[in-house]
This record gives C-alpha cells, sequence and structure tokens, in this order.
C-alpha cells in the first residue's frame, strides 16, 4: 500500500519531502513549451525525482473549461484529433521514461448522442492502449461524476464495458472514490456497491472527498479534505487493494491531515 499526493494542489518538490508517491498532474507540472513536453524540463524532473527515489504516477492531459486549465492542453477522448494523440502519446513516453506506475486519463464527454460518443471515445482508447502495450505503460480510466450529464462512464456498468470493448490488458480503472460517492449521491450502501464492482479491475486510486451533492460549482467535485464530507472511506479496506492510493486536494495542509486518517482507514 502506497499513499501519493497529486500536484494538482501542492508543489511537487514539497510532496516529494512527505509523501510514498507524487500523482505528476501534467497540466499544472510547468514541463510544456508551446502545447509540447520540454526535454530540458523532463531532465530536471528526472533529476528532482531521482535525488528523492519517490514513486510516480502520471496525469493526462483531459478536457476542461475551466478558466485555469491550459487551452492548449485541452484533450477529449471523445472527439480526437491528431495533436490531441500527440499529447497523450507524450504522457505515455514520460511514463516509460521515468517508470511510472499508471498514466491516469479522462473517458471523453457526450456530444448529443451518448452511445455514438461512448463508440467514437472506444476506438480512441484501442489506440491509446496499443500504444501504451508498445511501451510497457499502464492506463487508468478514471470514473467520472454522475452529477456532470456530459460525462461518460460514471457508472461501474459502463466503465466496465468501456474497458472489455477496447480489449487492452494495458487499459485497467483508475477508482476515483469522490468521483462515485457524487454518481451515489451521498448514499454510502450505494457507494460500496459501486465500488465493489470495479474492485478487479483497479490500477490506482483517487482519494477525495465530498458531500454527494451536486451544487454550482465543479458540479459537487469539491476535492475536499478527507473528514469534511460524508464519505466512509473505510470502503476501501474491503476492496483489499495494494497499489497507490492517490490524494487529490488543494494544499499541503489538507493533504497531510488526510494522509494521517487514510492510513488509519486502511490499516
Amino acid at each position: 500500500m502506497i499513499i501519493g499526493a497529486s500536484t494538482l494542489g501542492a508543489e511537487l518538490i514539497e510532496l516529494a519531502e512527505i509523501m510514498d508517491s507524487v500523482e505528476l498532474y501534467l497540466p499544472k507540472l510547468g514541463i510544456y513549451e508551446k502545447g509540447t513536453i520540454s526535454k530540458e524540463c523532463v531532465e530536471e524532473l528526472i533529476d528532482l525525482l531521482s535525488t528523492h527515489k519517490i514513486k510516480t504516477s502520471i496525469h493526462a492531459p483531459y478536457f476542461s473549461d475551466s478558466t485555469n486549465y491550459p487551452r492548449d492542453l485541452v484533450v477529449d477522448t471523445t472527439q480526437m484529433q491528431k495533436h490531441h494523440f500527440k499529447l497523450m502519446e507524450e504522457a505515455i513516453n514520460l511514463s516509460d521514461h521515468i517508470e511510472s506506475k499508471v498514466v491516469v486519463i479522462h473517458p471523453g464527454r457526450i456530444i448529443e448522442n451518448r452511445e455514438e460518443s461512448l463508440g467514437s471515445m472506444i476506438e480512441n482508447l484501442k489506440q491509446l492502449a496499443s500504444y501504451a502495450e508498445d511501451h510497457g505503460v499502464m492506463l487508468g480510466l478514471e470514473n467520472k461524476e454522475g452529477t456532470n450529464p456530459e460525462n461518460l462512464c460514471t457508472t461501474p456498468e459502463e466503465i466496465i464495458r468501456v474497458i472489455k470493448e477496447v480489449g487492452s490488458e494495458n487499459l485497467a480503472i483508475t477508482f476515483d472514490i469522490g468521483h462515485a460517492n457524487l454518481t451515489c449521491k451521498g448514499d454510502q450502501k450505494k457507494l460500496a456497491t459501486f465500488t465493489e464492482k470495479l474492485r478487479e479491475r483497479i490500477v490506482h486510486i483517487h482519494v477525495h472527498d465530498n458531500m454527494g451533492e451536486n451544487t454550482t460549482q465543479y458540479h459537487g467535485d469539491t476535492h475536499s479534505a478527507i473528514g469534511t464530507g460524508c464519505i466512509d472511506f473505510n470502503i476501501l479496506h474491503k476492496i483489499k487493494y495494494n497499489g497507490i492510493y492517490n490524494l487529490e486536494m488543494f494544499s499541503t495542509e489538507e493533504i497531510r491531515k488526510s494522509r494521517k486518517l487514510l492510513k488509519n482507514y486502511l490499516i
């Protein structure tokens, strides 16, 4: 069992000092120059990681309409063009280079027709999974929050269907318990069932809390510290997963507090 944290909410150098693993959140890592990963930045990254001997995972670019998200790094896996594949392949190459445990990817959005969007995404994921296979990299497809009606892969059934239809041993699931809680509307019995259905296909876990309620901001996806929402994290202990539990919060202080609490849930 490895507890890590995302550079989404803290500087890499800070996390390297206090965590067992870091998730390199590429859109915020400062390694891109004109929409391409800089070789010089990668070398600096490798030097830092080797100094601290820390494990890593990678969060690839994804779709976001937030004003804080870099426009040239937007990738919707439902509708991908050549430059989108290039961005994702760069993330896979980086993972191969630094021997990361997994590359987290987001499902796409529904564009008019759910079934057509799903089919388009599956074809794109087949191409990405094939590239990942060639580089010995594991992809973790993340379940998204059901509070946003545009999201695909919000239910266990749909994300498992996608995994099966892609049919690659290099594509599995990044289980996001915060997103699942929103899909289950804070019902902890439903959340336990949701988690159990995915158990055998999980290669990576995202951990954060929320109240299980849709809100005007981020559809309720607040990425709050453990204990500030309604999630019963004992659910994680029941799935007996022994890989990376990655904390996704917006401050080092929240990460520190959540790390202590999460350890107790996983004993």
